[in-house]
This record gives C-alpha cells, structure tokens and sequence, in this order.
C-alpha cells in the first residue's frame, strides 16, 4: 500500500466534504467533529454523489434516500446490507495522506520481478 497526499490540514467549519480523484478512484474527504475520514465518492446503494450528503453521529448519510454509512467501518446502517469502502489515513505535519493499495497484477509483478 502506499500513501498518497490529498490535502493539507482542514481548518474551518465541521462538516466538509471534499470531492477528489486519485489513481482512478472518486472519493470523498470527511472533516467532521475533529476528525478525517476518507471514502468512496459514490454511494453503493445508488450511485448517488455522497458530496452532496451531510454527517450525523459519526455516519455520513446519502442525499438519495438517506443511507448511513459509518465513517469508520463504512458499515451500512441495520438493514441496508451494504457498505462503503473506506480508506486509511495518515495525518502528517504537511498534510492529509490516503492509503491506496496496488492492483494485484501489479503486486505479483512486483513479486516475480518482472
């Protein structure tokens, strides 16, 4: 896995949520209550763009039809059956860094040394 810078540190109001690309992926940065988070652009259940939802208690909620999704796990609410994918994080003195792990092919290169 490596770790790629996103952002700097967020200051302001809770509650921002910053839509980015990296490495083929849409996904979301998730200042709320203090702390950051990173997922998946996009909801699992409809394909709704999370940018335009909010966070409430810890879960960030699809605009759609108002899905919750943990910031942590990215567990559904009970009863949705489904998740968002999350991402690790680093918070380093010159910024914000999200994890994002090597397609497998090219981890067997890797491996094989080709």
């Amino acid at each position: 896995m490596r770790f790629y810078k996103v952002s700097g540190l967020l200051s302001g109001s809770d509650d921002q949520l910053i839509p980015f690309s990296l490495k083929g992926r849409n996904l979301l940065l998730i200042y709320t209550n203090g702390r950051y988070s990173i997922s998946k652009r996009y909801c699992p259940h409809a394909g709704a763009d999370l940018a335009n939802g909010w966070c409430k208690e810890g879960k960030l909620v699809c605009p759609h039809h108002r899905y919750q999704y943990d910031l942590e796990t990215g567990r559904g609410a009970p009863g949705q059956n489904d998740y968002l994918e999350v991402y690790p994080l680093e918070i380093r003195p010159d910024g914000i860094y999200v994890g994002i792990a090597e397609p497998i092919l090219v981890r067997l290169k890797k491996f094989l040394g080709l």
